[in-house]
């Protein structure tokens, strides 16, 4: 996925500390190893020419043939009995079906039935990967509604409406979108990572399409070096999802006297009259696709396979369950299927979502299964490396003035949770010049005083340093985790979805449980944006999540990464606040050791999203103190409405155009020649400015009750609180000058 290479070196390397990609193959078993690469790569049905590519790199020697449709096949020995092992490598998704003037993407979901309910709504602000005519991946974000801009919309967007689905890739018309190689049928899936969680789990979207091909690539090249009885075909399917088309051409294709299928269990059709009880529960049976991970390997059917016998031999029980047809009937009749023919599954929790888990130890075992019968070994599984991250050592200060995107790359990338925001803190020190010698005061807010007091009141600019995120409020017995919200963001952003608890060790990788019954027609998510979560960490009881190294009091984020879009857009979570920390530092630069005129205070504060605490403390003191500043220019988001999914009858500010004097929200109403005294500024020093109202609160209300006025600094963000919020660095540029603007001339 592209990222921004801007910036000086040092702050790429003090950011190096995230999950990288090679940490988990020099150690676990192969099939761990491949099991994360082919995760990780991309292949909507239909669409799967990236991890064709792959597979056909690793299994480069042993002769492999891809046909037509991009079925690849493998085969060892010769002659009878002729045994078919097939897995799929397909995922859901979507294509691009239409390129709107304005240069969002419309789609339409691959394949285009059968998925279930709310696939759409569990994108939603999401980050998602786009694969250009070339073949280049690109970033995209899934628009979301702002909740700052929701209260008081009578019918708001329902996200799960595909008519609803609109893609942001950072252009501003059509024409960028088709330069940057997006096209009519461009493919686009989720960006992902396959993360470890708990001891034995493994974690990430389309998990549960990639773990049999996992196991085919182990097998291979045990295969390749073992005598085999009669012959063994290899398949790697495509477009299983779409009516398992690729195993059809497969089984025409090479008649086999037995057939062996690895790969998830459809969801069981509902019907459209289910209610959301009748949906959990079928009427008969367990449903596979419903099994719980670490209860074993399980045959997709209910019927005894004369096959089940033989693989038996390996010592491990198989589980029946109920499962939708292998080869289901589509415009043609199905495909008949060997008498021998068994399809296995190892369970998931949370199928077809972000947060899709499989127990490591349901995969071994279902390696073993296969390779016993065929009568050859595969590698023992080695040690694993749990931890999905280790916290990095705070780089040196840097010695010259970085620029404001560089700046806001390096603060993104670090994590700084309400109430425990002391790497925040300590990043923002160190990006400072080391003339610069910031002090922190009791409510943990970081505190610049400049120049001398003249006698006039001075002025406060202000930014905040935390973040969205949770609070282990307790462990539970059965080893999951309440959690309690520190901030506001949308349920259905984040449940379902991988987040990470930062202890005291090191970076330990979850899932935020989705509800039973939330791939019913009737589950609907909260509205409440502060409604209780509960999260899962691969344990089984507290003694287990002890072990971890997880506490109560831990603090949970969702993990983010700096994506640089189309043009100078760009998308990270945690962008509010961390633009108005990066202005607040680059102005600190550009005013200079030497700057005299008057009193300026800038202030990284506290707390924020719980309700303006660390602000609100700073103010109590400078007026017990008889320090109340004159004007506080609170710097944070202006919520845009610049969104194909927002009313725009207000918070209309447009990326691109400038920085936006705050004028109007929730928590204040700047005086109006305030707000002309700074446009008259900005336009006087030439810096795009923009005005308005929007939703939220901002840190300089907190002043109000002692006299002070409140004039709020923004730029214009979208699909706020979310995971995939997007600014222009324009307007990063705009609002880091004019910050030293005003503290120069105020």
């Amino acid at each position: 996925m592209p990222k921004s290479c801007a910036g000086v070196v040092l702050f790429v390397l003090a950011i190096a500390f995230f999950y990288q990609p090679s940490t988990v193959a020099q150690t676990e078993n192969v099939t761990a190893a491949d099991l994360k690469q082919l995760t990780e790569t991309i292949a909507v049905t239909g669409y799967e020419d990236h991890l064709e590519r792959v597979i056909q790199e690793r299994l480069a020697g042993l002769h492999s043939q891809r046909d037509a449709m991009g079925n690849i096949t493998v085969t060892f020995g010769t002659g009878a009995p002729h045994r078919l092992i097939a897995a799929s490598i397909d995922e859901p998704g979507y294509v691009v079906s239409k390129i709107d003037d304005d240069g969002y993407l419309r789609v339409q979901k691959l394949p285009q039935s059968g998925l279930p309910p709310h696939f759409n709504e569990l994108q939603n602000a999401q980050p998602m990967e786009i694969a250009t005519r070339s073949g280049k991946m690109l970033s995209g974000i899934v628009a979301g509604l702002s909740i700052h801009l929701e209260p008081g919309r009578s019918s708001p967007p329902d996200p799960d409406d595909i008519d609803n689905v609109f893609v942001d890739v950072g252009a501003a018309n059509a024409d960028e979108v088709r330069r940057a190689g997006i096209d009519l049928l461009s493919p686009m899936a989720a960006e992902r990572r396959l993360w470890p969680v708990g001891a034995t789990q493994w974690s990430g979207t389309a998990v549960g399409d990639r773990f049999g091909a996992a196991v085919l690539l182990t097998l291979a090249h045990s295969l390749a070096t073992s005598h085999v009885n009669g012959s063994v075909t290899l398949a790697f399917v495509v477009q299983q999802w779409a009516g398992a088309r690729g195993l059809t051409r497969v089984l025409e294709s090479q008649h086999p006297d037995e057939l062996i299928y690895l790969g998830r269990a459809m969801p069981m059709p509902a019907h459209p009259a289910a209610t959301q009880s009748e949906a959990v529960k079928p009427a008969a049976g367990t449903e596979v696709y419903r099994a719980k991970p670490g209860s074993g390997v399980w045959i997709c059917g209910e019927e005894q396979s004369p096959l089940e016998r033989d693989l038996e031999k390996s010592g491990i029980d198989l589980h029946h369950g109920t499962a939708p047809a292998l080869v289901p009937r589509g415009y043609a009749s199905a495909v008949p299927l060997p008498e021998r023919s068994i399809p296995l599954a190892v369970p998931l929790s949370w199928p077809t979502t972000a947060g899709e888990t499989l127990d490591e130890g349901d995969l071994m075992q279902l390696e073993r299964i296969v390779a016993n019968y065929l009568g050859v070994s595969v590698p023992e599984v080695g040690p694993r490396n749990n931890m999905a991250s280790a916290y990095a050592a705070t780089p040196a200060r840097p010695g010259v003035a970085p620029s404001p995107e560089s700046i806001l790359r390096t603060l993104i990338l670090t994590y700084g949770v309400s109430e425990q925001e002391s790497q925040t803190r300590e990043m923002v020190k160190q990006l400072l010049p080391p003339w610069a010698h910031p002090t922190t005061d009791a409510g943990g807010n970081l505190v610049l005083h400049f120049g001398k007091s003249d006698g006039r009141l001075g002025i406060v600019v202000m930014a905040h340093m935390d973040e969205l995120g949770f609070r282990v409020r307790t462990i539970n017995a059965d080893g999951s985790l309440d959690l309690e919200n520190k901030g506001g963001g949308s349920p259905a952003f984040y449940w379902g979805h991988p987040a990470l608890v930062h202890t005291s060790a090191g970076i330990r990788a979850g899932i935020l449980e989705l509800p039973d019954g939330y791939d019913s027609p009737s589950f609907h998510f909260p509205k409440d944006f502060r409604v209780a979560a509960t999260m899962s960490v691969g344990a089984k009881n507290p003694e287990q999540v002890a072990a971890l190294g997880i506490h109560v009091g831990d603090s949970i984020t969702i993990p983010k990464d700096y994506r640089t879009l189309l043009g100078t857009r760009v998308s990270a979570r945690s962008l509010d606040d961390r633009v108005g920390c990066a202005a607040l530092v680059h102005a600190t630069w550009a005013l200079g050791p030497k700057f005299g005129r008057g009193e300026v205070t800038f202030v990284w504060s506290t707390r924020e999203e719980l309700g303006l605490l660390g602000a609100s403390e700073y103010a109590t003191e400078a007026a017990r103190s008889g320090q109340t500043p004159a004007t506080v220019f609170a710097i944070d988001t202006f919520v845009s409405s610049d969104s194909p999914l927002e009313s725009q009858r207000f918070a209309d500010a447009q990326l691109g155009k400038g920085f936006v004097i705050r004028a109007i929200d929730n928590s204040n109403i700047t005086p109006w020649p305030q707000v002309m005294r700074l446009q008259e500024l900005a336009e006087r020093h030439k810096i795009p400015v923009q005005y308005g109202v929007t939703g939220g609160g901002n840190d300089g209300s907190a002043f109000l009750r002692y006299g002070a006025v409140d004039v709020p600094l923004s730029w214009p963000l979208r699909y706020s609180h979310s995971p995939g919020e997007i600014i222009d660095t324009r307007d990063l540029d705009a609002l880091s000058a004019i910050t030293a603007d005003l503290a120069r001339e105020w």
